[in-house]
């Protein structure tokens, strides 16, 4: 181990990095409860999700920890199953094949785009704050789907949305797990969001044996050996849906690969910076190798019948408690795979008013990237707000984005900017406006 992870090189060693390993699955565990959950809205199979969730993101976190030497571990990304759930399948109406069809496609893209030195044209050519506004604009949709599954907001013909029904017992799990999750958050303590959820679970319980309907369950078994994908192989059966409308499915495909490969990228960056793998010219060391093992998470997941694979941000948390090598990957990934035989446990207590505070409190965390976005500058205020905006009103990740590039192009022409605006940025900006426009035109 101290010859294959430059453990010594790295100031590490392995038991620092086995607890670094099992600190940054314990801040992710929240995943296999979630993840299942929102892609069960596309109509999926919630123990078969949970397989594909556990099985990609322990078989990816090795390979990172294997081929980069990253303390970074991965796992189906937040934002992205919401994208796949509430957008491609819901507001687009694909099927859930069709979307696996598009995650292994940009998985295999950005496979390419990694390789051939794409990945730093692509960078540069996205403005800094365009790309932290989609992000903080994902935050507030996936605090918006969380709210929504919990009950707090509810439909209503006058107002569009308004209070929900607040004598009901699963909303007052999901605000009471909410407030406990802020709190866990702000006294910083480890896998807060994880925390939440378990504490938020043991409450359900206990008020289901008291009686009270709905709530979370205990099984009849903890442990399961009943390892049934029903969604393998899916992803190439649902490529000719994908392709009946050539604009909708690079829309689909775009928006899986830019929001994962800006994810990515920004993760690896903050925990490369905290561990010294930035070099003097400001690159990411073994950028490539980490940026494929990424990649590979994301086609090897969709195999299997999941939402897109990536990078965790989370993964400083092991980082925190002195993780510096792949052994910290490796071990999360380990914990992820040995996760699989608790299906029954996890399903059976993990319920909507459970997930909702994990979503919304990691909601609140993408959203703080706000804070990065210059306001007084009405070019970067409009492109964010509408960007923000337009993806919780049209309940649309990809919507958001496209309107994003739209007003950040016409508004750097009205500043006499034209000039400044990236050749790429030019031709996505084209590409969204025929989007929006094909359904009138054909």
């Amino acid at each position: 181990m101290e010859k294959f992870f430059k453990l010594n090189e790295k100031g590490s060693n392995v038991k620092t990095e086995l607890i670094a390993g099992l600190t940054t699955f314990l801040a992710m565990a929240y995943i296999l409860g979630v993840n299942p959950s929102v892609l069960a809205d596309a109509g999926m199979d919630k123990a078969s999700v949970f397989l594909a969730t556990a099985i990609s993101a322990g078989v990816a976190s090795i390979i990172m920890g294997l081929v980069a030497n990253y303390p970074v571990a991965l796992a189906s990304g937040m934002g992205v199953n919401a994208l796949f759930a509430y957008t491609i399948c819901g507001q687009m109406g694909f099927s859930w094949a069709a979307a696996l069809s598009a995650v292994f496609i940009s998985g295999v893209i950005f496979i390419l785009i990694s390789v051939t030195g794409v990945r730093k044209a692509i960078i540069n050519a996205i403005p800094v704050q365009l790309k932290l506004a989609i992000g903080a604009g994902i935050g507030f949709f996936i605090a918006f789907v969380g709210l929504k599954n919990a009950g707090i907001i509810v439909a209503s013909p006058a107002t569009f949305v308004t209070i929900g029904n607040l004598t009901d017992p699963k909303v007052l799990l999901a605000i009471v797990g909410l407030l406990i999750t802020i709190a866990l958050v702000i006294k910083n303590v480890p896998a807060a969001v994880f925390v939440g959820m378990v504490i938020t679970a043991i409450i359900g319980i206990i008020l289901g044996f008291m009686g009270i309907a709905e709530m979370p369950t205990l099984p009849e078994r903890f442990i399961s050996f009943d390892f049934e994908l029903q969604a393998f192989g899916a992803c190439f059966s649902g490529i000719s849906e994908l392709f009946a409308n050539p604009f909708q499915a690079f829309v689909v495909i775009f928006s899986f690969l830019f929001v994962d490969f800006f994810d990515t990228a920004g993760t690896l960056v903050a925990i490369g910076n905290r561990i010294g793998l930035i070099n003097d010219k400001g690159e990411l060391e073994n950028a490539e190798q980490a940026l494929v093992a990424d990649a590979f998470g994301t086609v090897f997941g969709a195999v299997l019948g999941t939402s897109t694979v990536t990078s965790f941000v989370e993964s400083s948390s092991g980082v925190g408690v002195g993780g510096r090598t792949g052994l910290t990957a490796c071990t999360s990934g380990v914990c992820f795979l040995l996760a699989v035989f608790l299906s029954p446990l996890i399903l059976s207590t993990v319920t909507n008013a459970v997930t909702a505070p994990a979503l919304i409190v990691v909601g609140i965390m993408m959203a703080q990237q706000l804070k990065g976005i210059d306001w007084d500058d009405m070019i970067f205020a409009a492109a964010g707000f509408v960007t923000v905006i337009m993806m919780i009103l049209m309940y649309s990740i990809s919507n958001g984005i496209a309107c994003g590039f739209i007003v950040y192009t016409v508004a750097m022409i009205a500043a006499g900017k034209a000039k400044e605006v990236h050749p790429t940025v030019w031709a996505l900006m084209v590409i969204f406006v025929l989007y929006f426009a094909t359904p009138y035109i054909m």
